[in-house]
């Protein structure tokens, strides 16, 4: 097994780290409803210029044969080779504040080894926070807000803004293994997960980019530039609206979502017989998430009516 050590390379000539800074861990894992791990990772990548401090080693950390790199071919050559990417870098909010970013692919292997290299880095930077996120797909209409669930050791963030507090046994993530380990190691940690309409799990859903932003600046108190995800975002909504509006059974199934949704941060159950809703009369959640990525596929701006 390899050590925490053997797991990355510094970078020549990274920027120096100042202690005290939040450390924001983004890893896209084996589920990211609505791309909003991926999603404001790319953000933050065109809006708070990070600076690669360490590498992580693909070929002890990644399984190339289950999330192949990407190969540009061009005709009748090859031009590009895109490895996948997984960095510590020092990134900067729209105020200038500092702070640690962990991003990119979570790691399939050596997960203790990977995780003893973060609690390296957090006690030598000593990080002030530790926040991440992370999404789930759950039956919610796109039409309320997005629901979280709050865990780790801040009881004040989990009290304002835990929605959901179940108490079940889920497949674990490498950082659920890193809240895990860095809460025994007494740092401040608050993990994230946005609950996402089940049916729009499979698109790019501006709304879960921003909801996961939000979270990064409530959890480690810094302030993000969001303007550019927020301008797409009226603009699907409206496409996802056109698409339900034109479905009788899309139309039903959110208003059903929406009265169990308003009953239950009412604190009470729905219990209305005449409109009671049975889930096999309605299409799979992969057959919505199918239909509405085909619709949204064909109505891109700058499209006509002849291509839909």
């Amino acid at each position: 097994m390899p050590s925490s050590a053997e797991l990355y390379e510094s970078i020549a000539g990274a920027p120096d780290v100042p202690t005290g800074a939040p450390l924001v861990i983004l890893l896209t894992g084996f589920t990211d409803a609505g791309n909003a791990v991926s999603g404001l990772i790319e953000h933050l990548h065109a809006t708070a210029d990070p600076q690669p401090i360490v590498r992580f080693d693909n070929d002890v950390l990644l399984d190339y044969r289950a999330r192949r790199p990407v190969i540009v071919f061009d005709q009748d050559h090859l031009t590009e080779y895109r490895p996948a990417r997984l960095e510590l870098s020092l990134a900067h909010d729209a105020l200038g504040q500092p702070f640690l970013l962990l991003s990119g692919y979570e790691p399939d292997f050596a997960w203790n080894a990977f995780t003893d290299a973060v609690i390296d880095f957090a006690e030598a930077f000593q990080v002030s926070t530790v926040t991440w996120v992370h999404s789930i797909a759950m039956p919610v209409p796109h039409t309320r807000p997005l629901g979280t669930t709050v865990s780790g050791n801040r009881h004040d963030l989990i009290a304002a803004h835990s929605v959901w507090r179940p108490r079940t046994q889920v497949p674990g993530t490498a950082a659920h293994l890193l809240e895990y380990r860095l809460i025994e190691n007494e740092q401040r940690v608050a993990g994230f997960v946005l609950l996402v309409p089940h049916y729009l799990a499979d698109t790019e859903y501006p709304d879960t980019v921003l909801a996961a932003g939000d979270k990064v600046m409530i959890g480690a108190g810094l302030v993000l530039r969001m303007d550019e995800v927020q301008e797409s975002r009226e603009d699907f909504l409206a496409r996802v609206g056109e698409q339900v509006s034109g479905s009788e059974e899309l139309t039903q199934m959110v208003h059903t979502l929406e009265r169990r949704y308003d009953a239950y941060m009412a604190g009470r159950e729905d219990d209305d017989d005449e409109q009671s809703f049975d889930e096999r009369d309605l299409p799979s959640a992969d057959e919505l998430a199918a239909e509405l990525e085909r619709y949204l596929a064909t109505r891109r701006p700058g499209d006509d009516d002849k291509q839909r």
